[in-house]
C-alpha cells in the first residue's frame, strides 16, 4: 500500500492523495463522462455551420420555347450577378443578354429579374438569391426561384446560380414530355 502524501489544495485544506502504483488501461468512468459533454457541444456545432439550404423553383409554363432571355441589370449590383445568369443561361442552351430594363431588345422573349442579399461574417457570402421570369411583353410570371442559406458555410454564386436556373431552363427530353403529358 502507498504512504498518503499531503497536498496544500488552493482552498487552504490539506488533503490526503493516495498514490496507486497500479494504473489502470481505460480512464475511469468519471473522466469518460466529463467528455460526453464536449463532445455534445461539438457535435451541436458542426450542425449549426452546416446549416440547411433551401431551394426552392416553381415553372407555371415550359420555358423551352423563350429562345432569347433578357436579364435585367439591377443597379446596386457590384458583384456582376447579371453576367453570371447570363453565362449560365449561355450554358443551358438560351440566347441571353443583361442591361437595364429600358434597353430590352426587341426580340427577348423573356426577362429574368433577380434580388440578392448578401450577409457579412468574416467573408461576404451570398445568403439568398430570388429569380422571377415574366414574358418581356405581358409581364405575366412565368416562373421563379429562391435559394437561402442563413450560414456561413456557403456555396460560391456561379453554383447557386447554377442550381437555381437549371431547374428553371433545363429542356426535357422527348421521354420525359411523354410521362407528363395529360391524357
Amino acid at each position: 500500500m502507498a504512504s498518503p502524501r499531503f497536498i496544500r489544495a488552493p482552498c487552504t485544506r490539506i488533503a490526503a492523495v493516495r498514490l496507486s502504483p497500479v494504473r489502470s488501461a481505460s480512464p475511469p468512468a468519471v473522466l469518460r463522462l466529463r467528455a460526453f459533454p464536449r463532445f455534445l457541444l461539438l457535435g451541436s456545432l458542426l450542425l449549426l455551420l452546416a446549416g440547411c439550404t433551401s431551394i426552392e423553383t416553381r415553372k407555371v409554363v415550359d420555358l423551352a420555347p423563350f429562345r432569347h432571355i433578357y436579364v435585367e441589370h439591377r443597379l446596386t449590383d457590384d458583384r456582376r450577378l447579371d453576367e453570371t445568369i447570363v453565362q449560365e443561361l449561355s450554358r443551358l442552351g438560351y440566347v441571353a443578354s443583361r442591361g437595364p430594363l429600358t434597353m430590352l431588345p426587341d426580340d427577348a422573349d423573356a426577362v429574368l429579374t433577380y434580388e440578392d442579399r448578401w450577409e457579412w461574417d468574416f467573408k461576404t457570402y451570398l445568403i439568398e438569391f430570388n429569380v422571377v421570369v415574366r414574358t418581356a411583353r405581358t409581364k405575366k410570371q412565368l416562373a421563379a426561384g429562391r435559394y437561402y442559406q442563413p450560414t456561413p458555410n456557403s456555396k460560391p454564386p456561379a453554383e447557386v446560380v447554377g442550381k437555381v436556373l437549371t431547374p428553371l431552363f433545363a429542356k426535357q427530353s422527348p421521354a420525359d414530355t411523354k410521362k407528363t403529358a395529360i391524357r
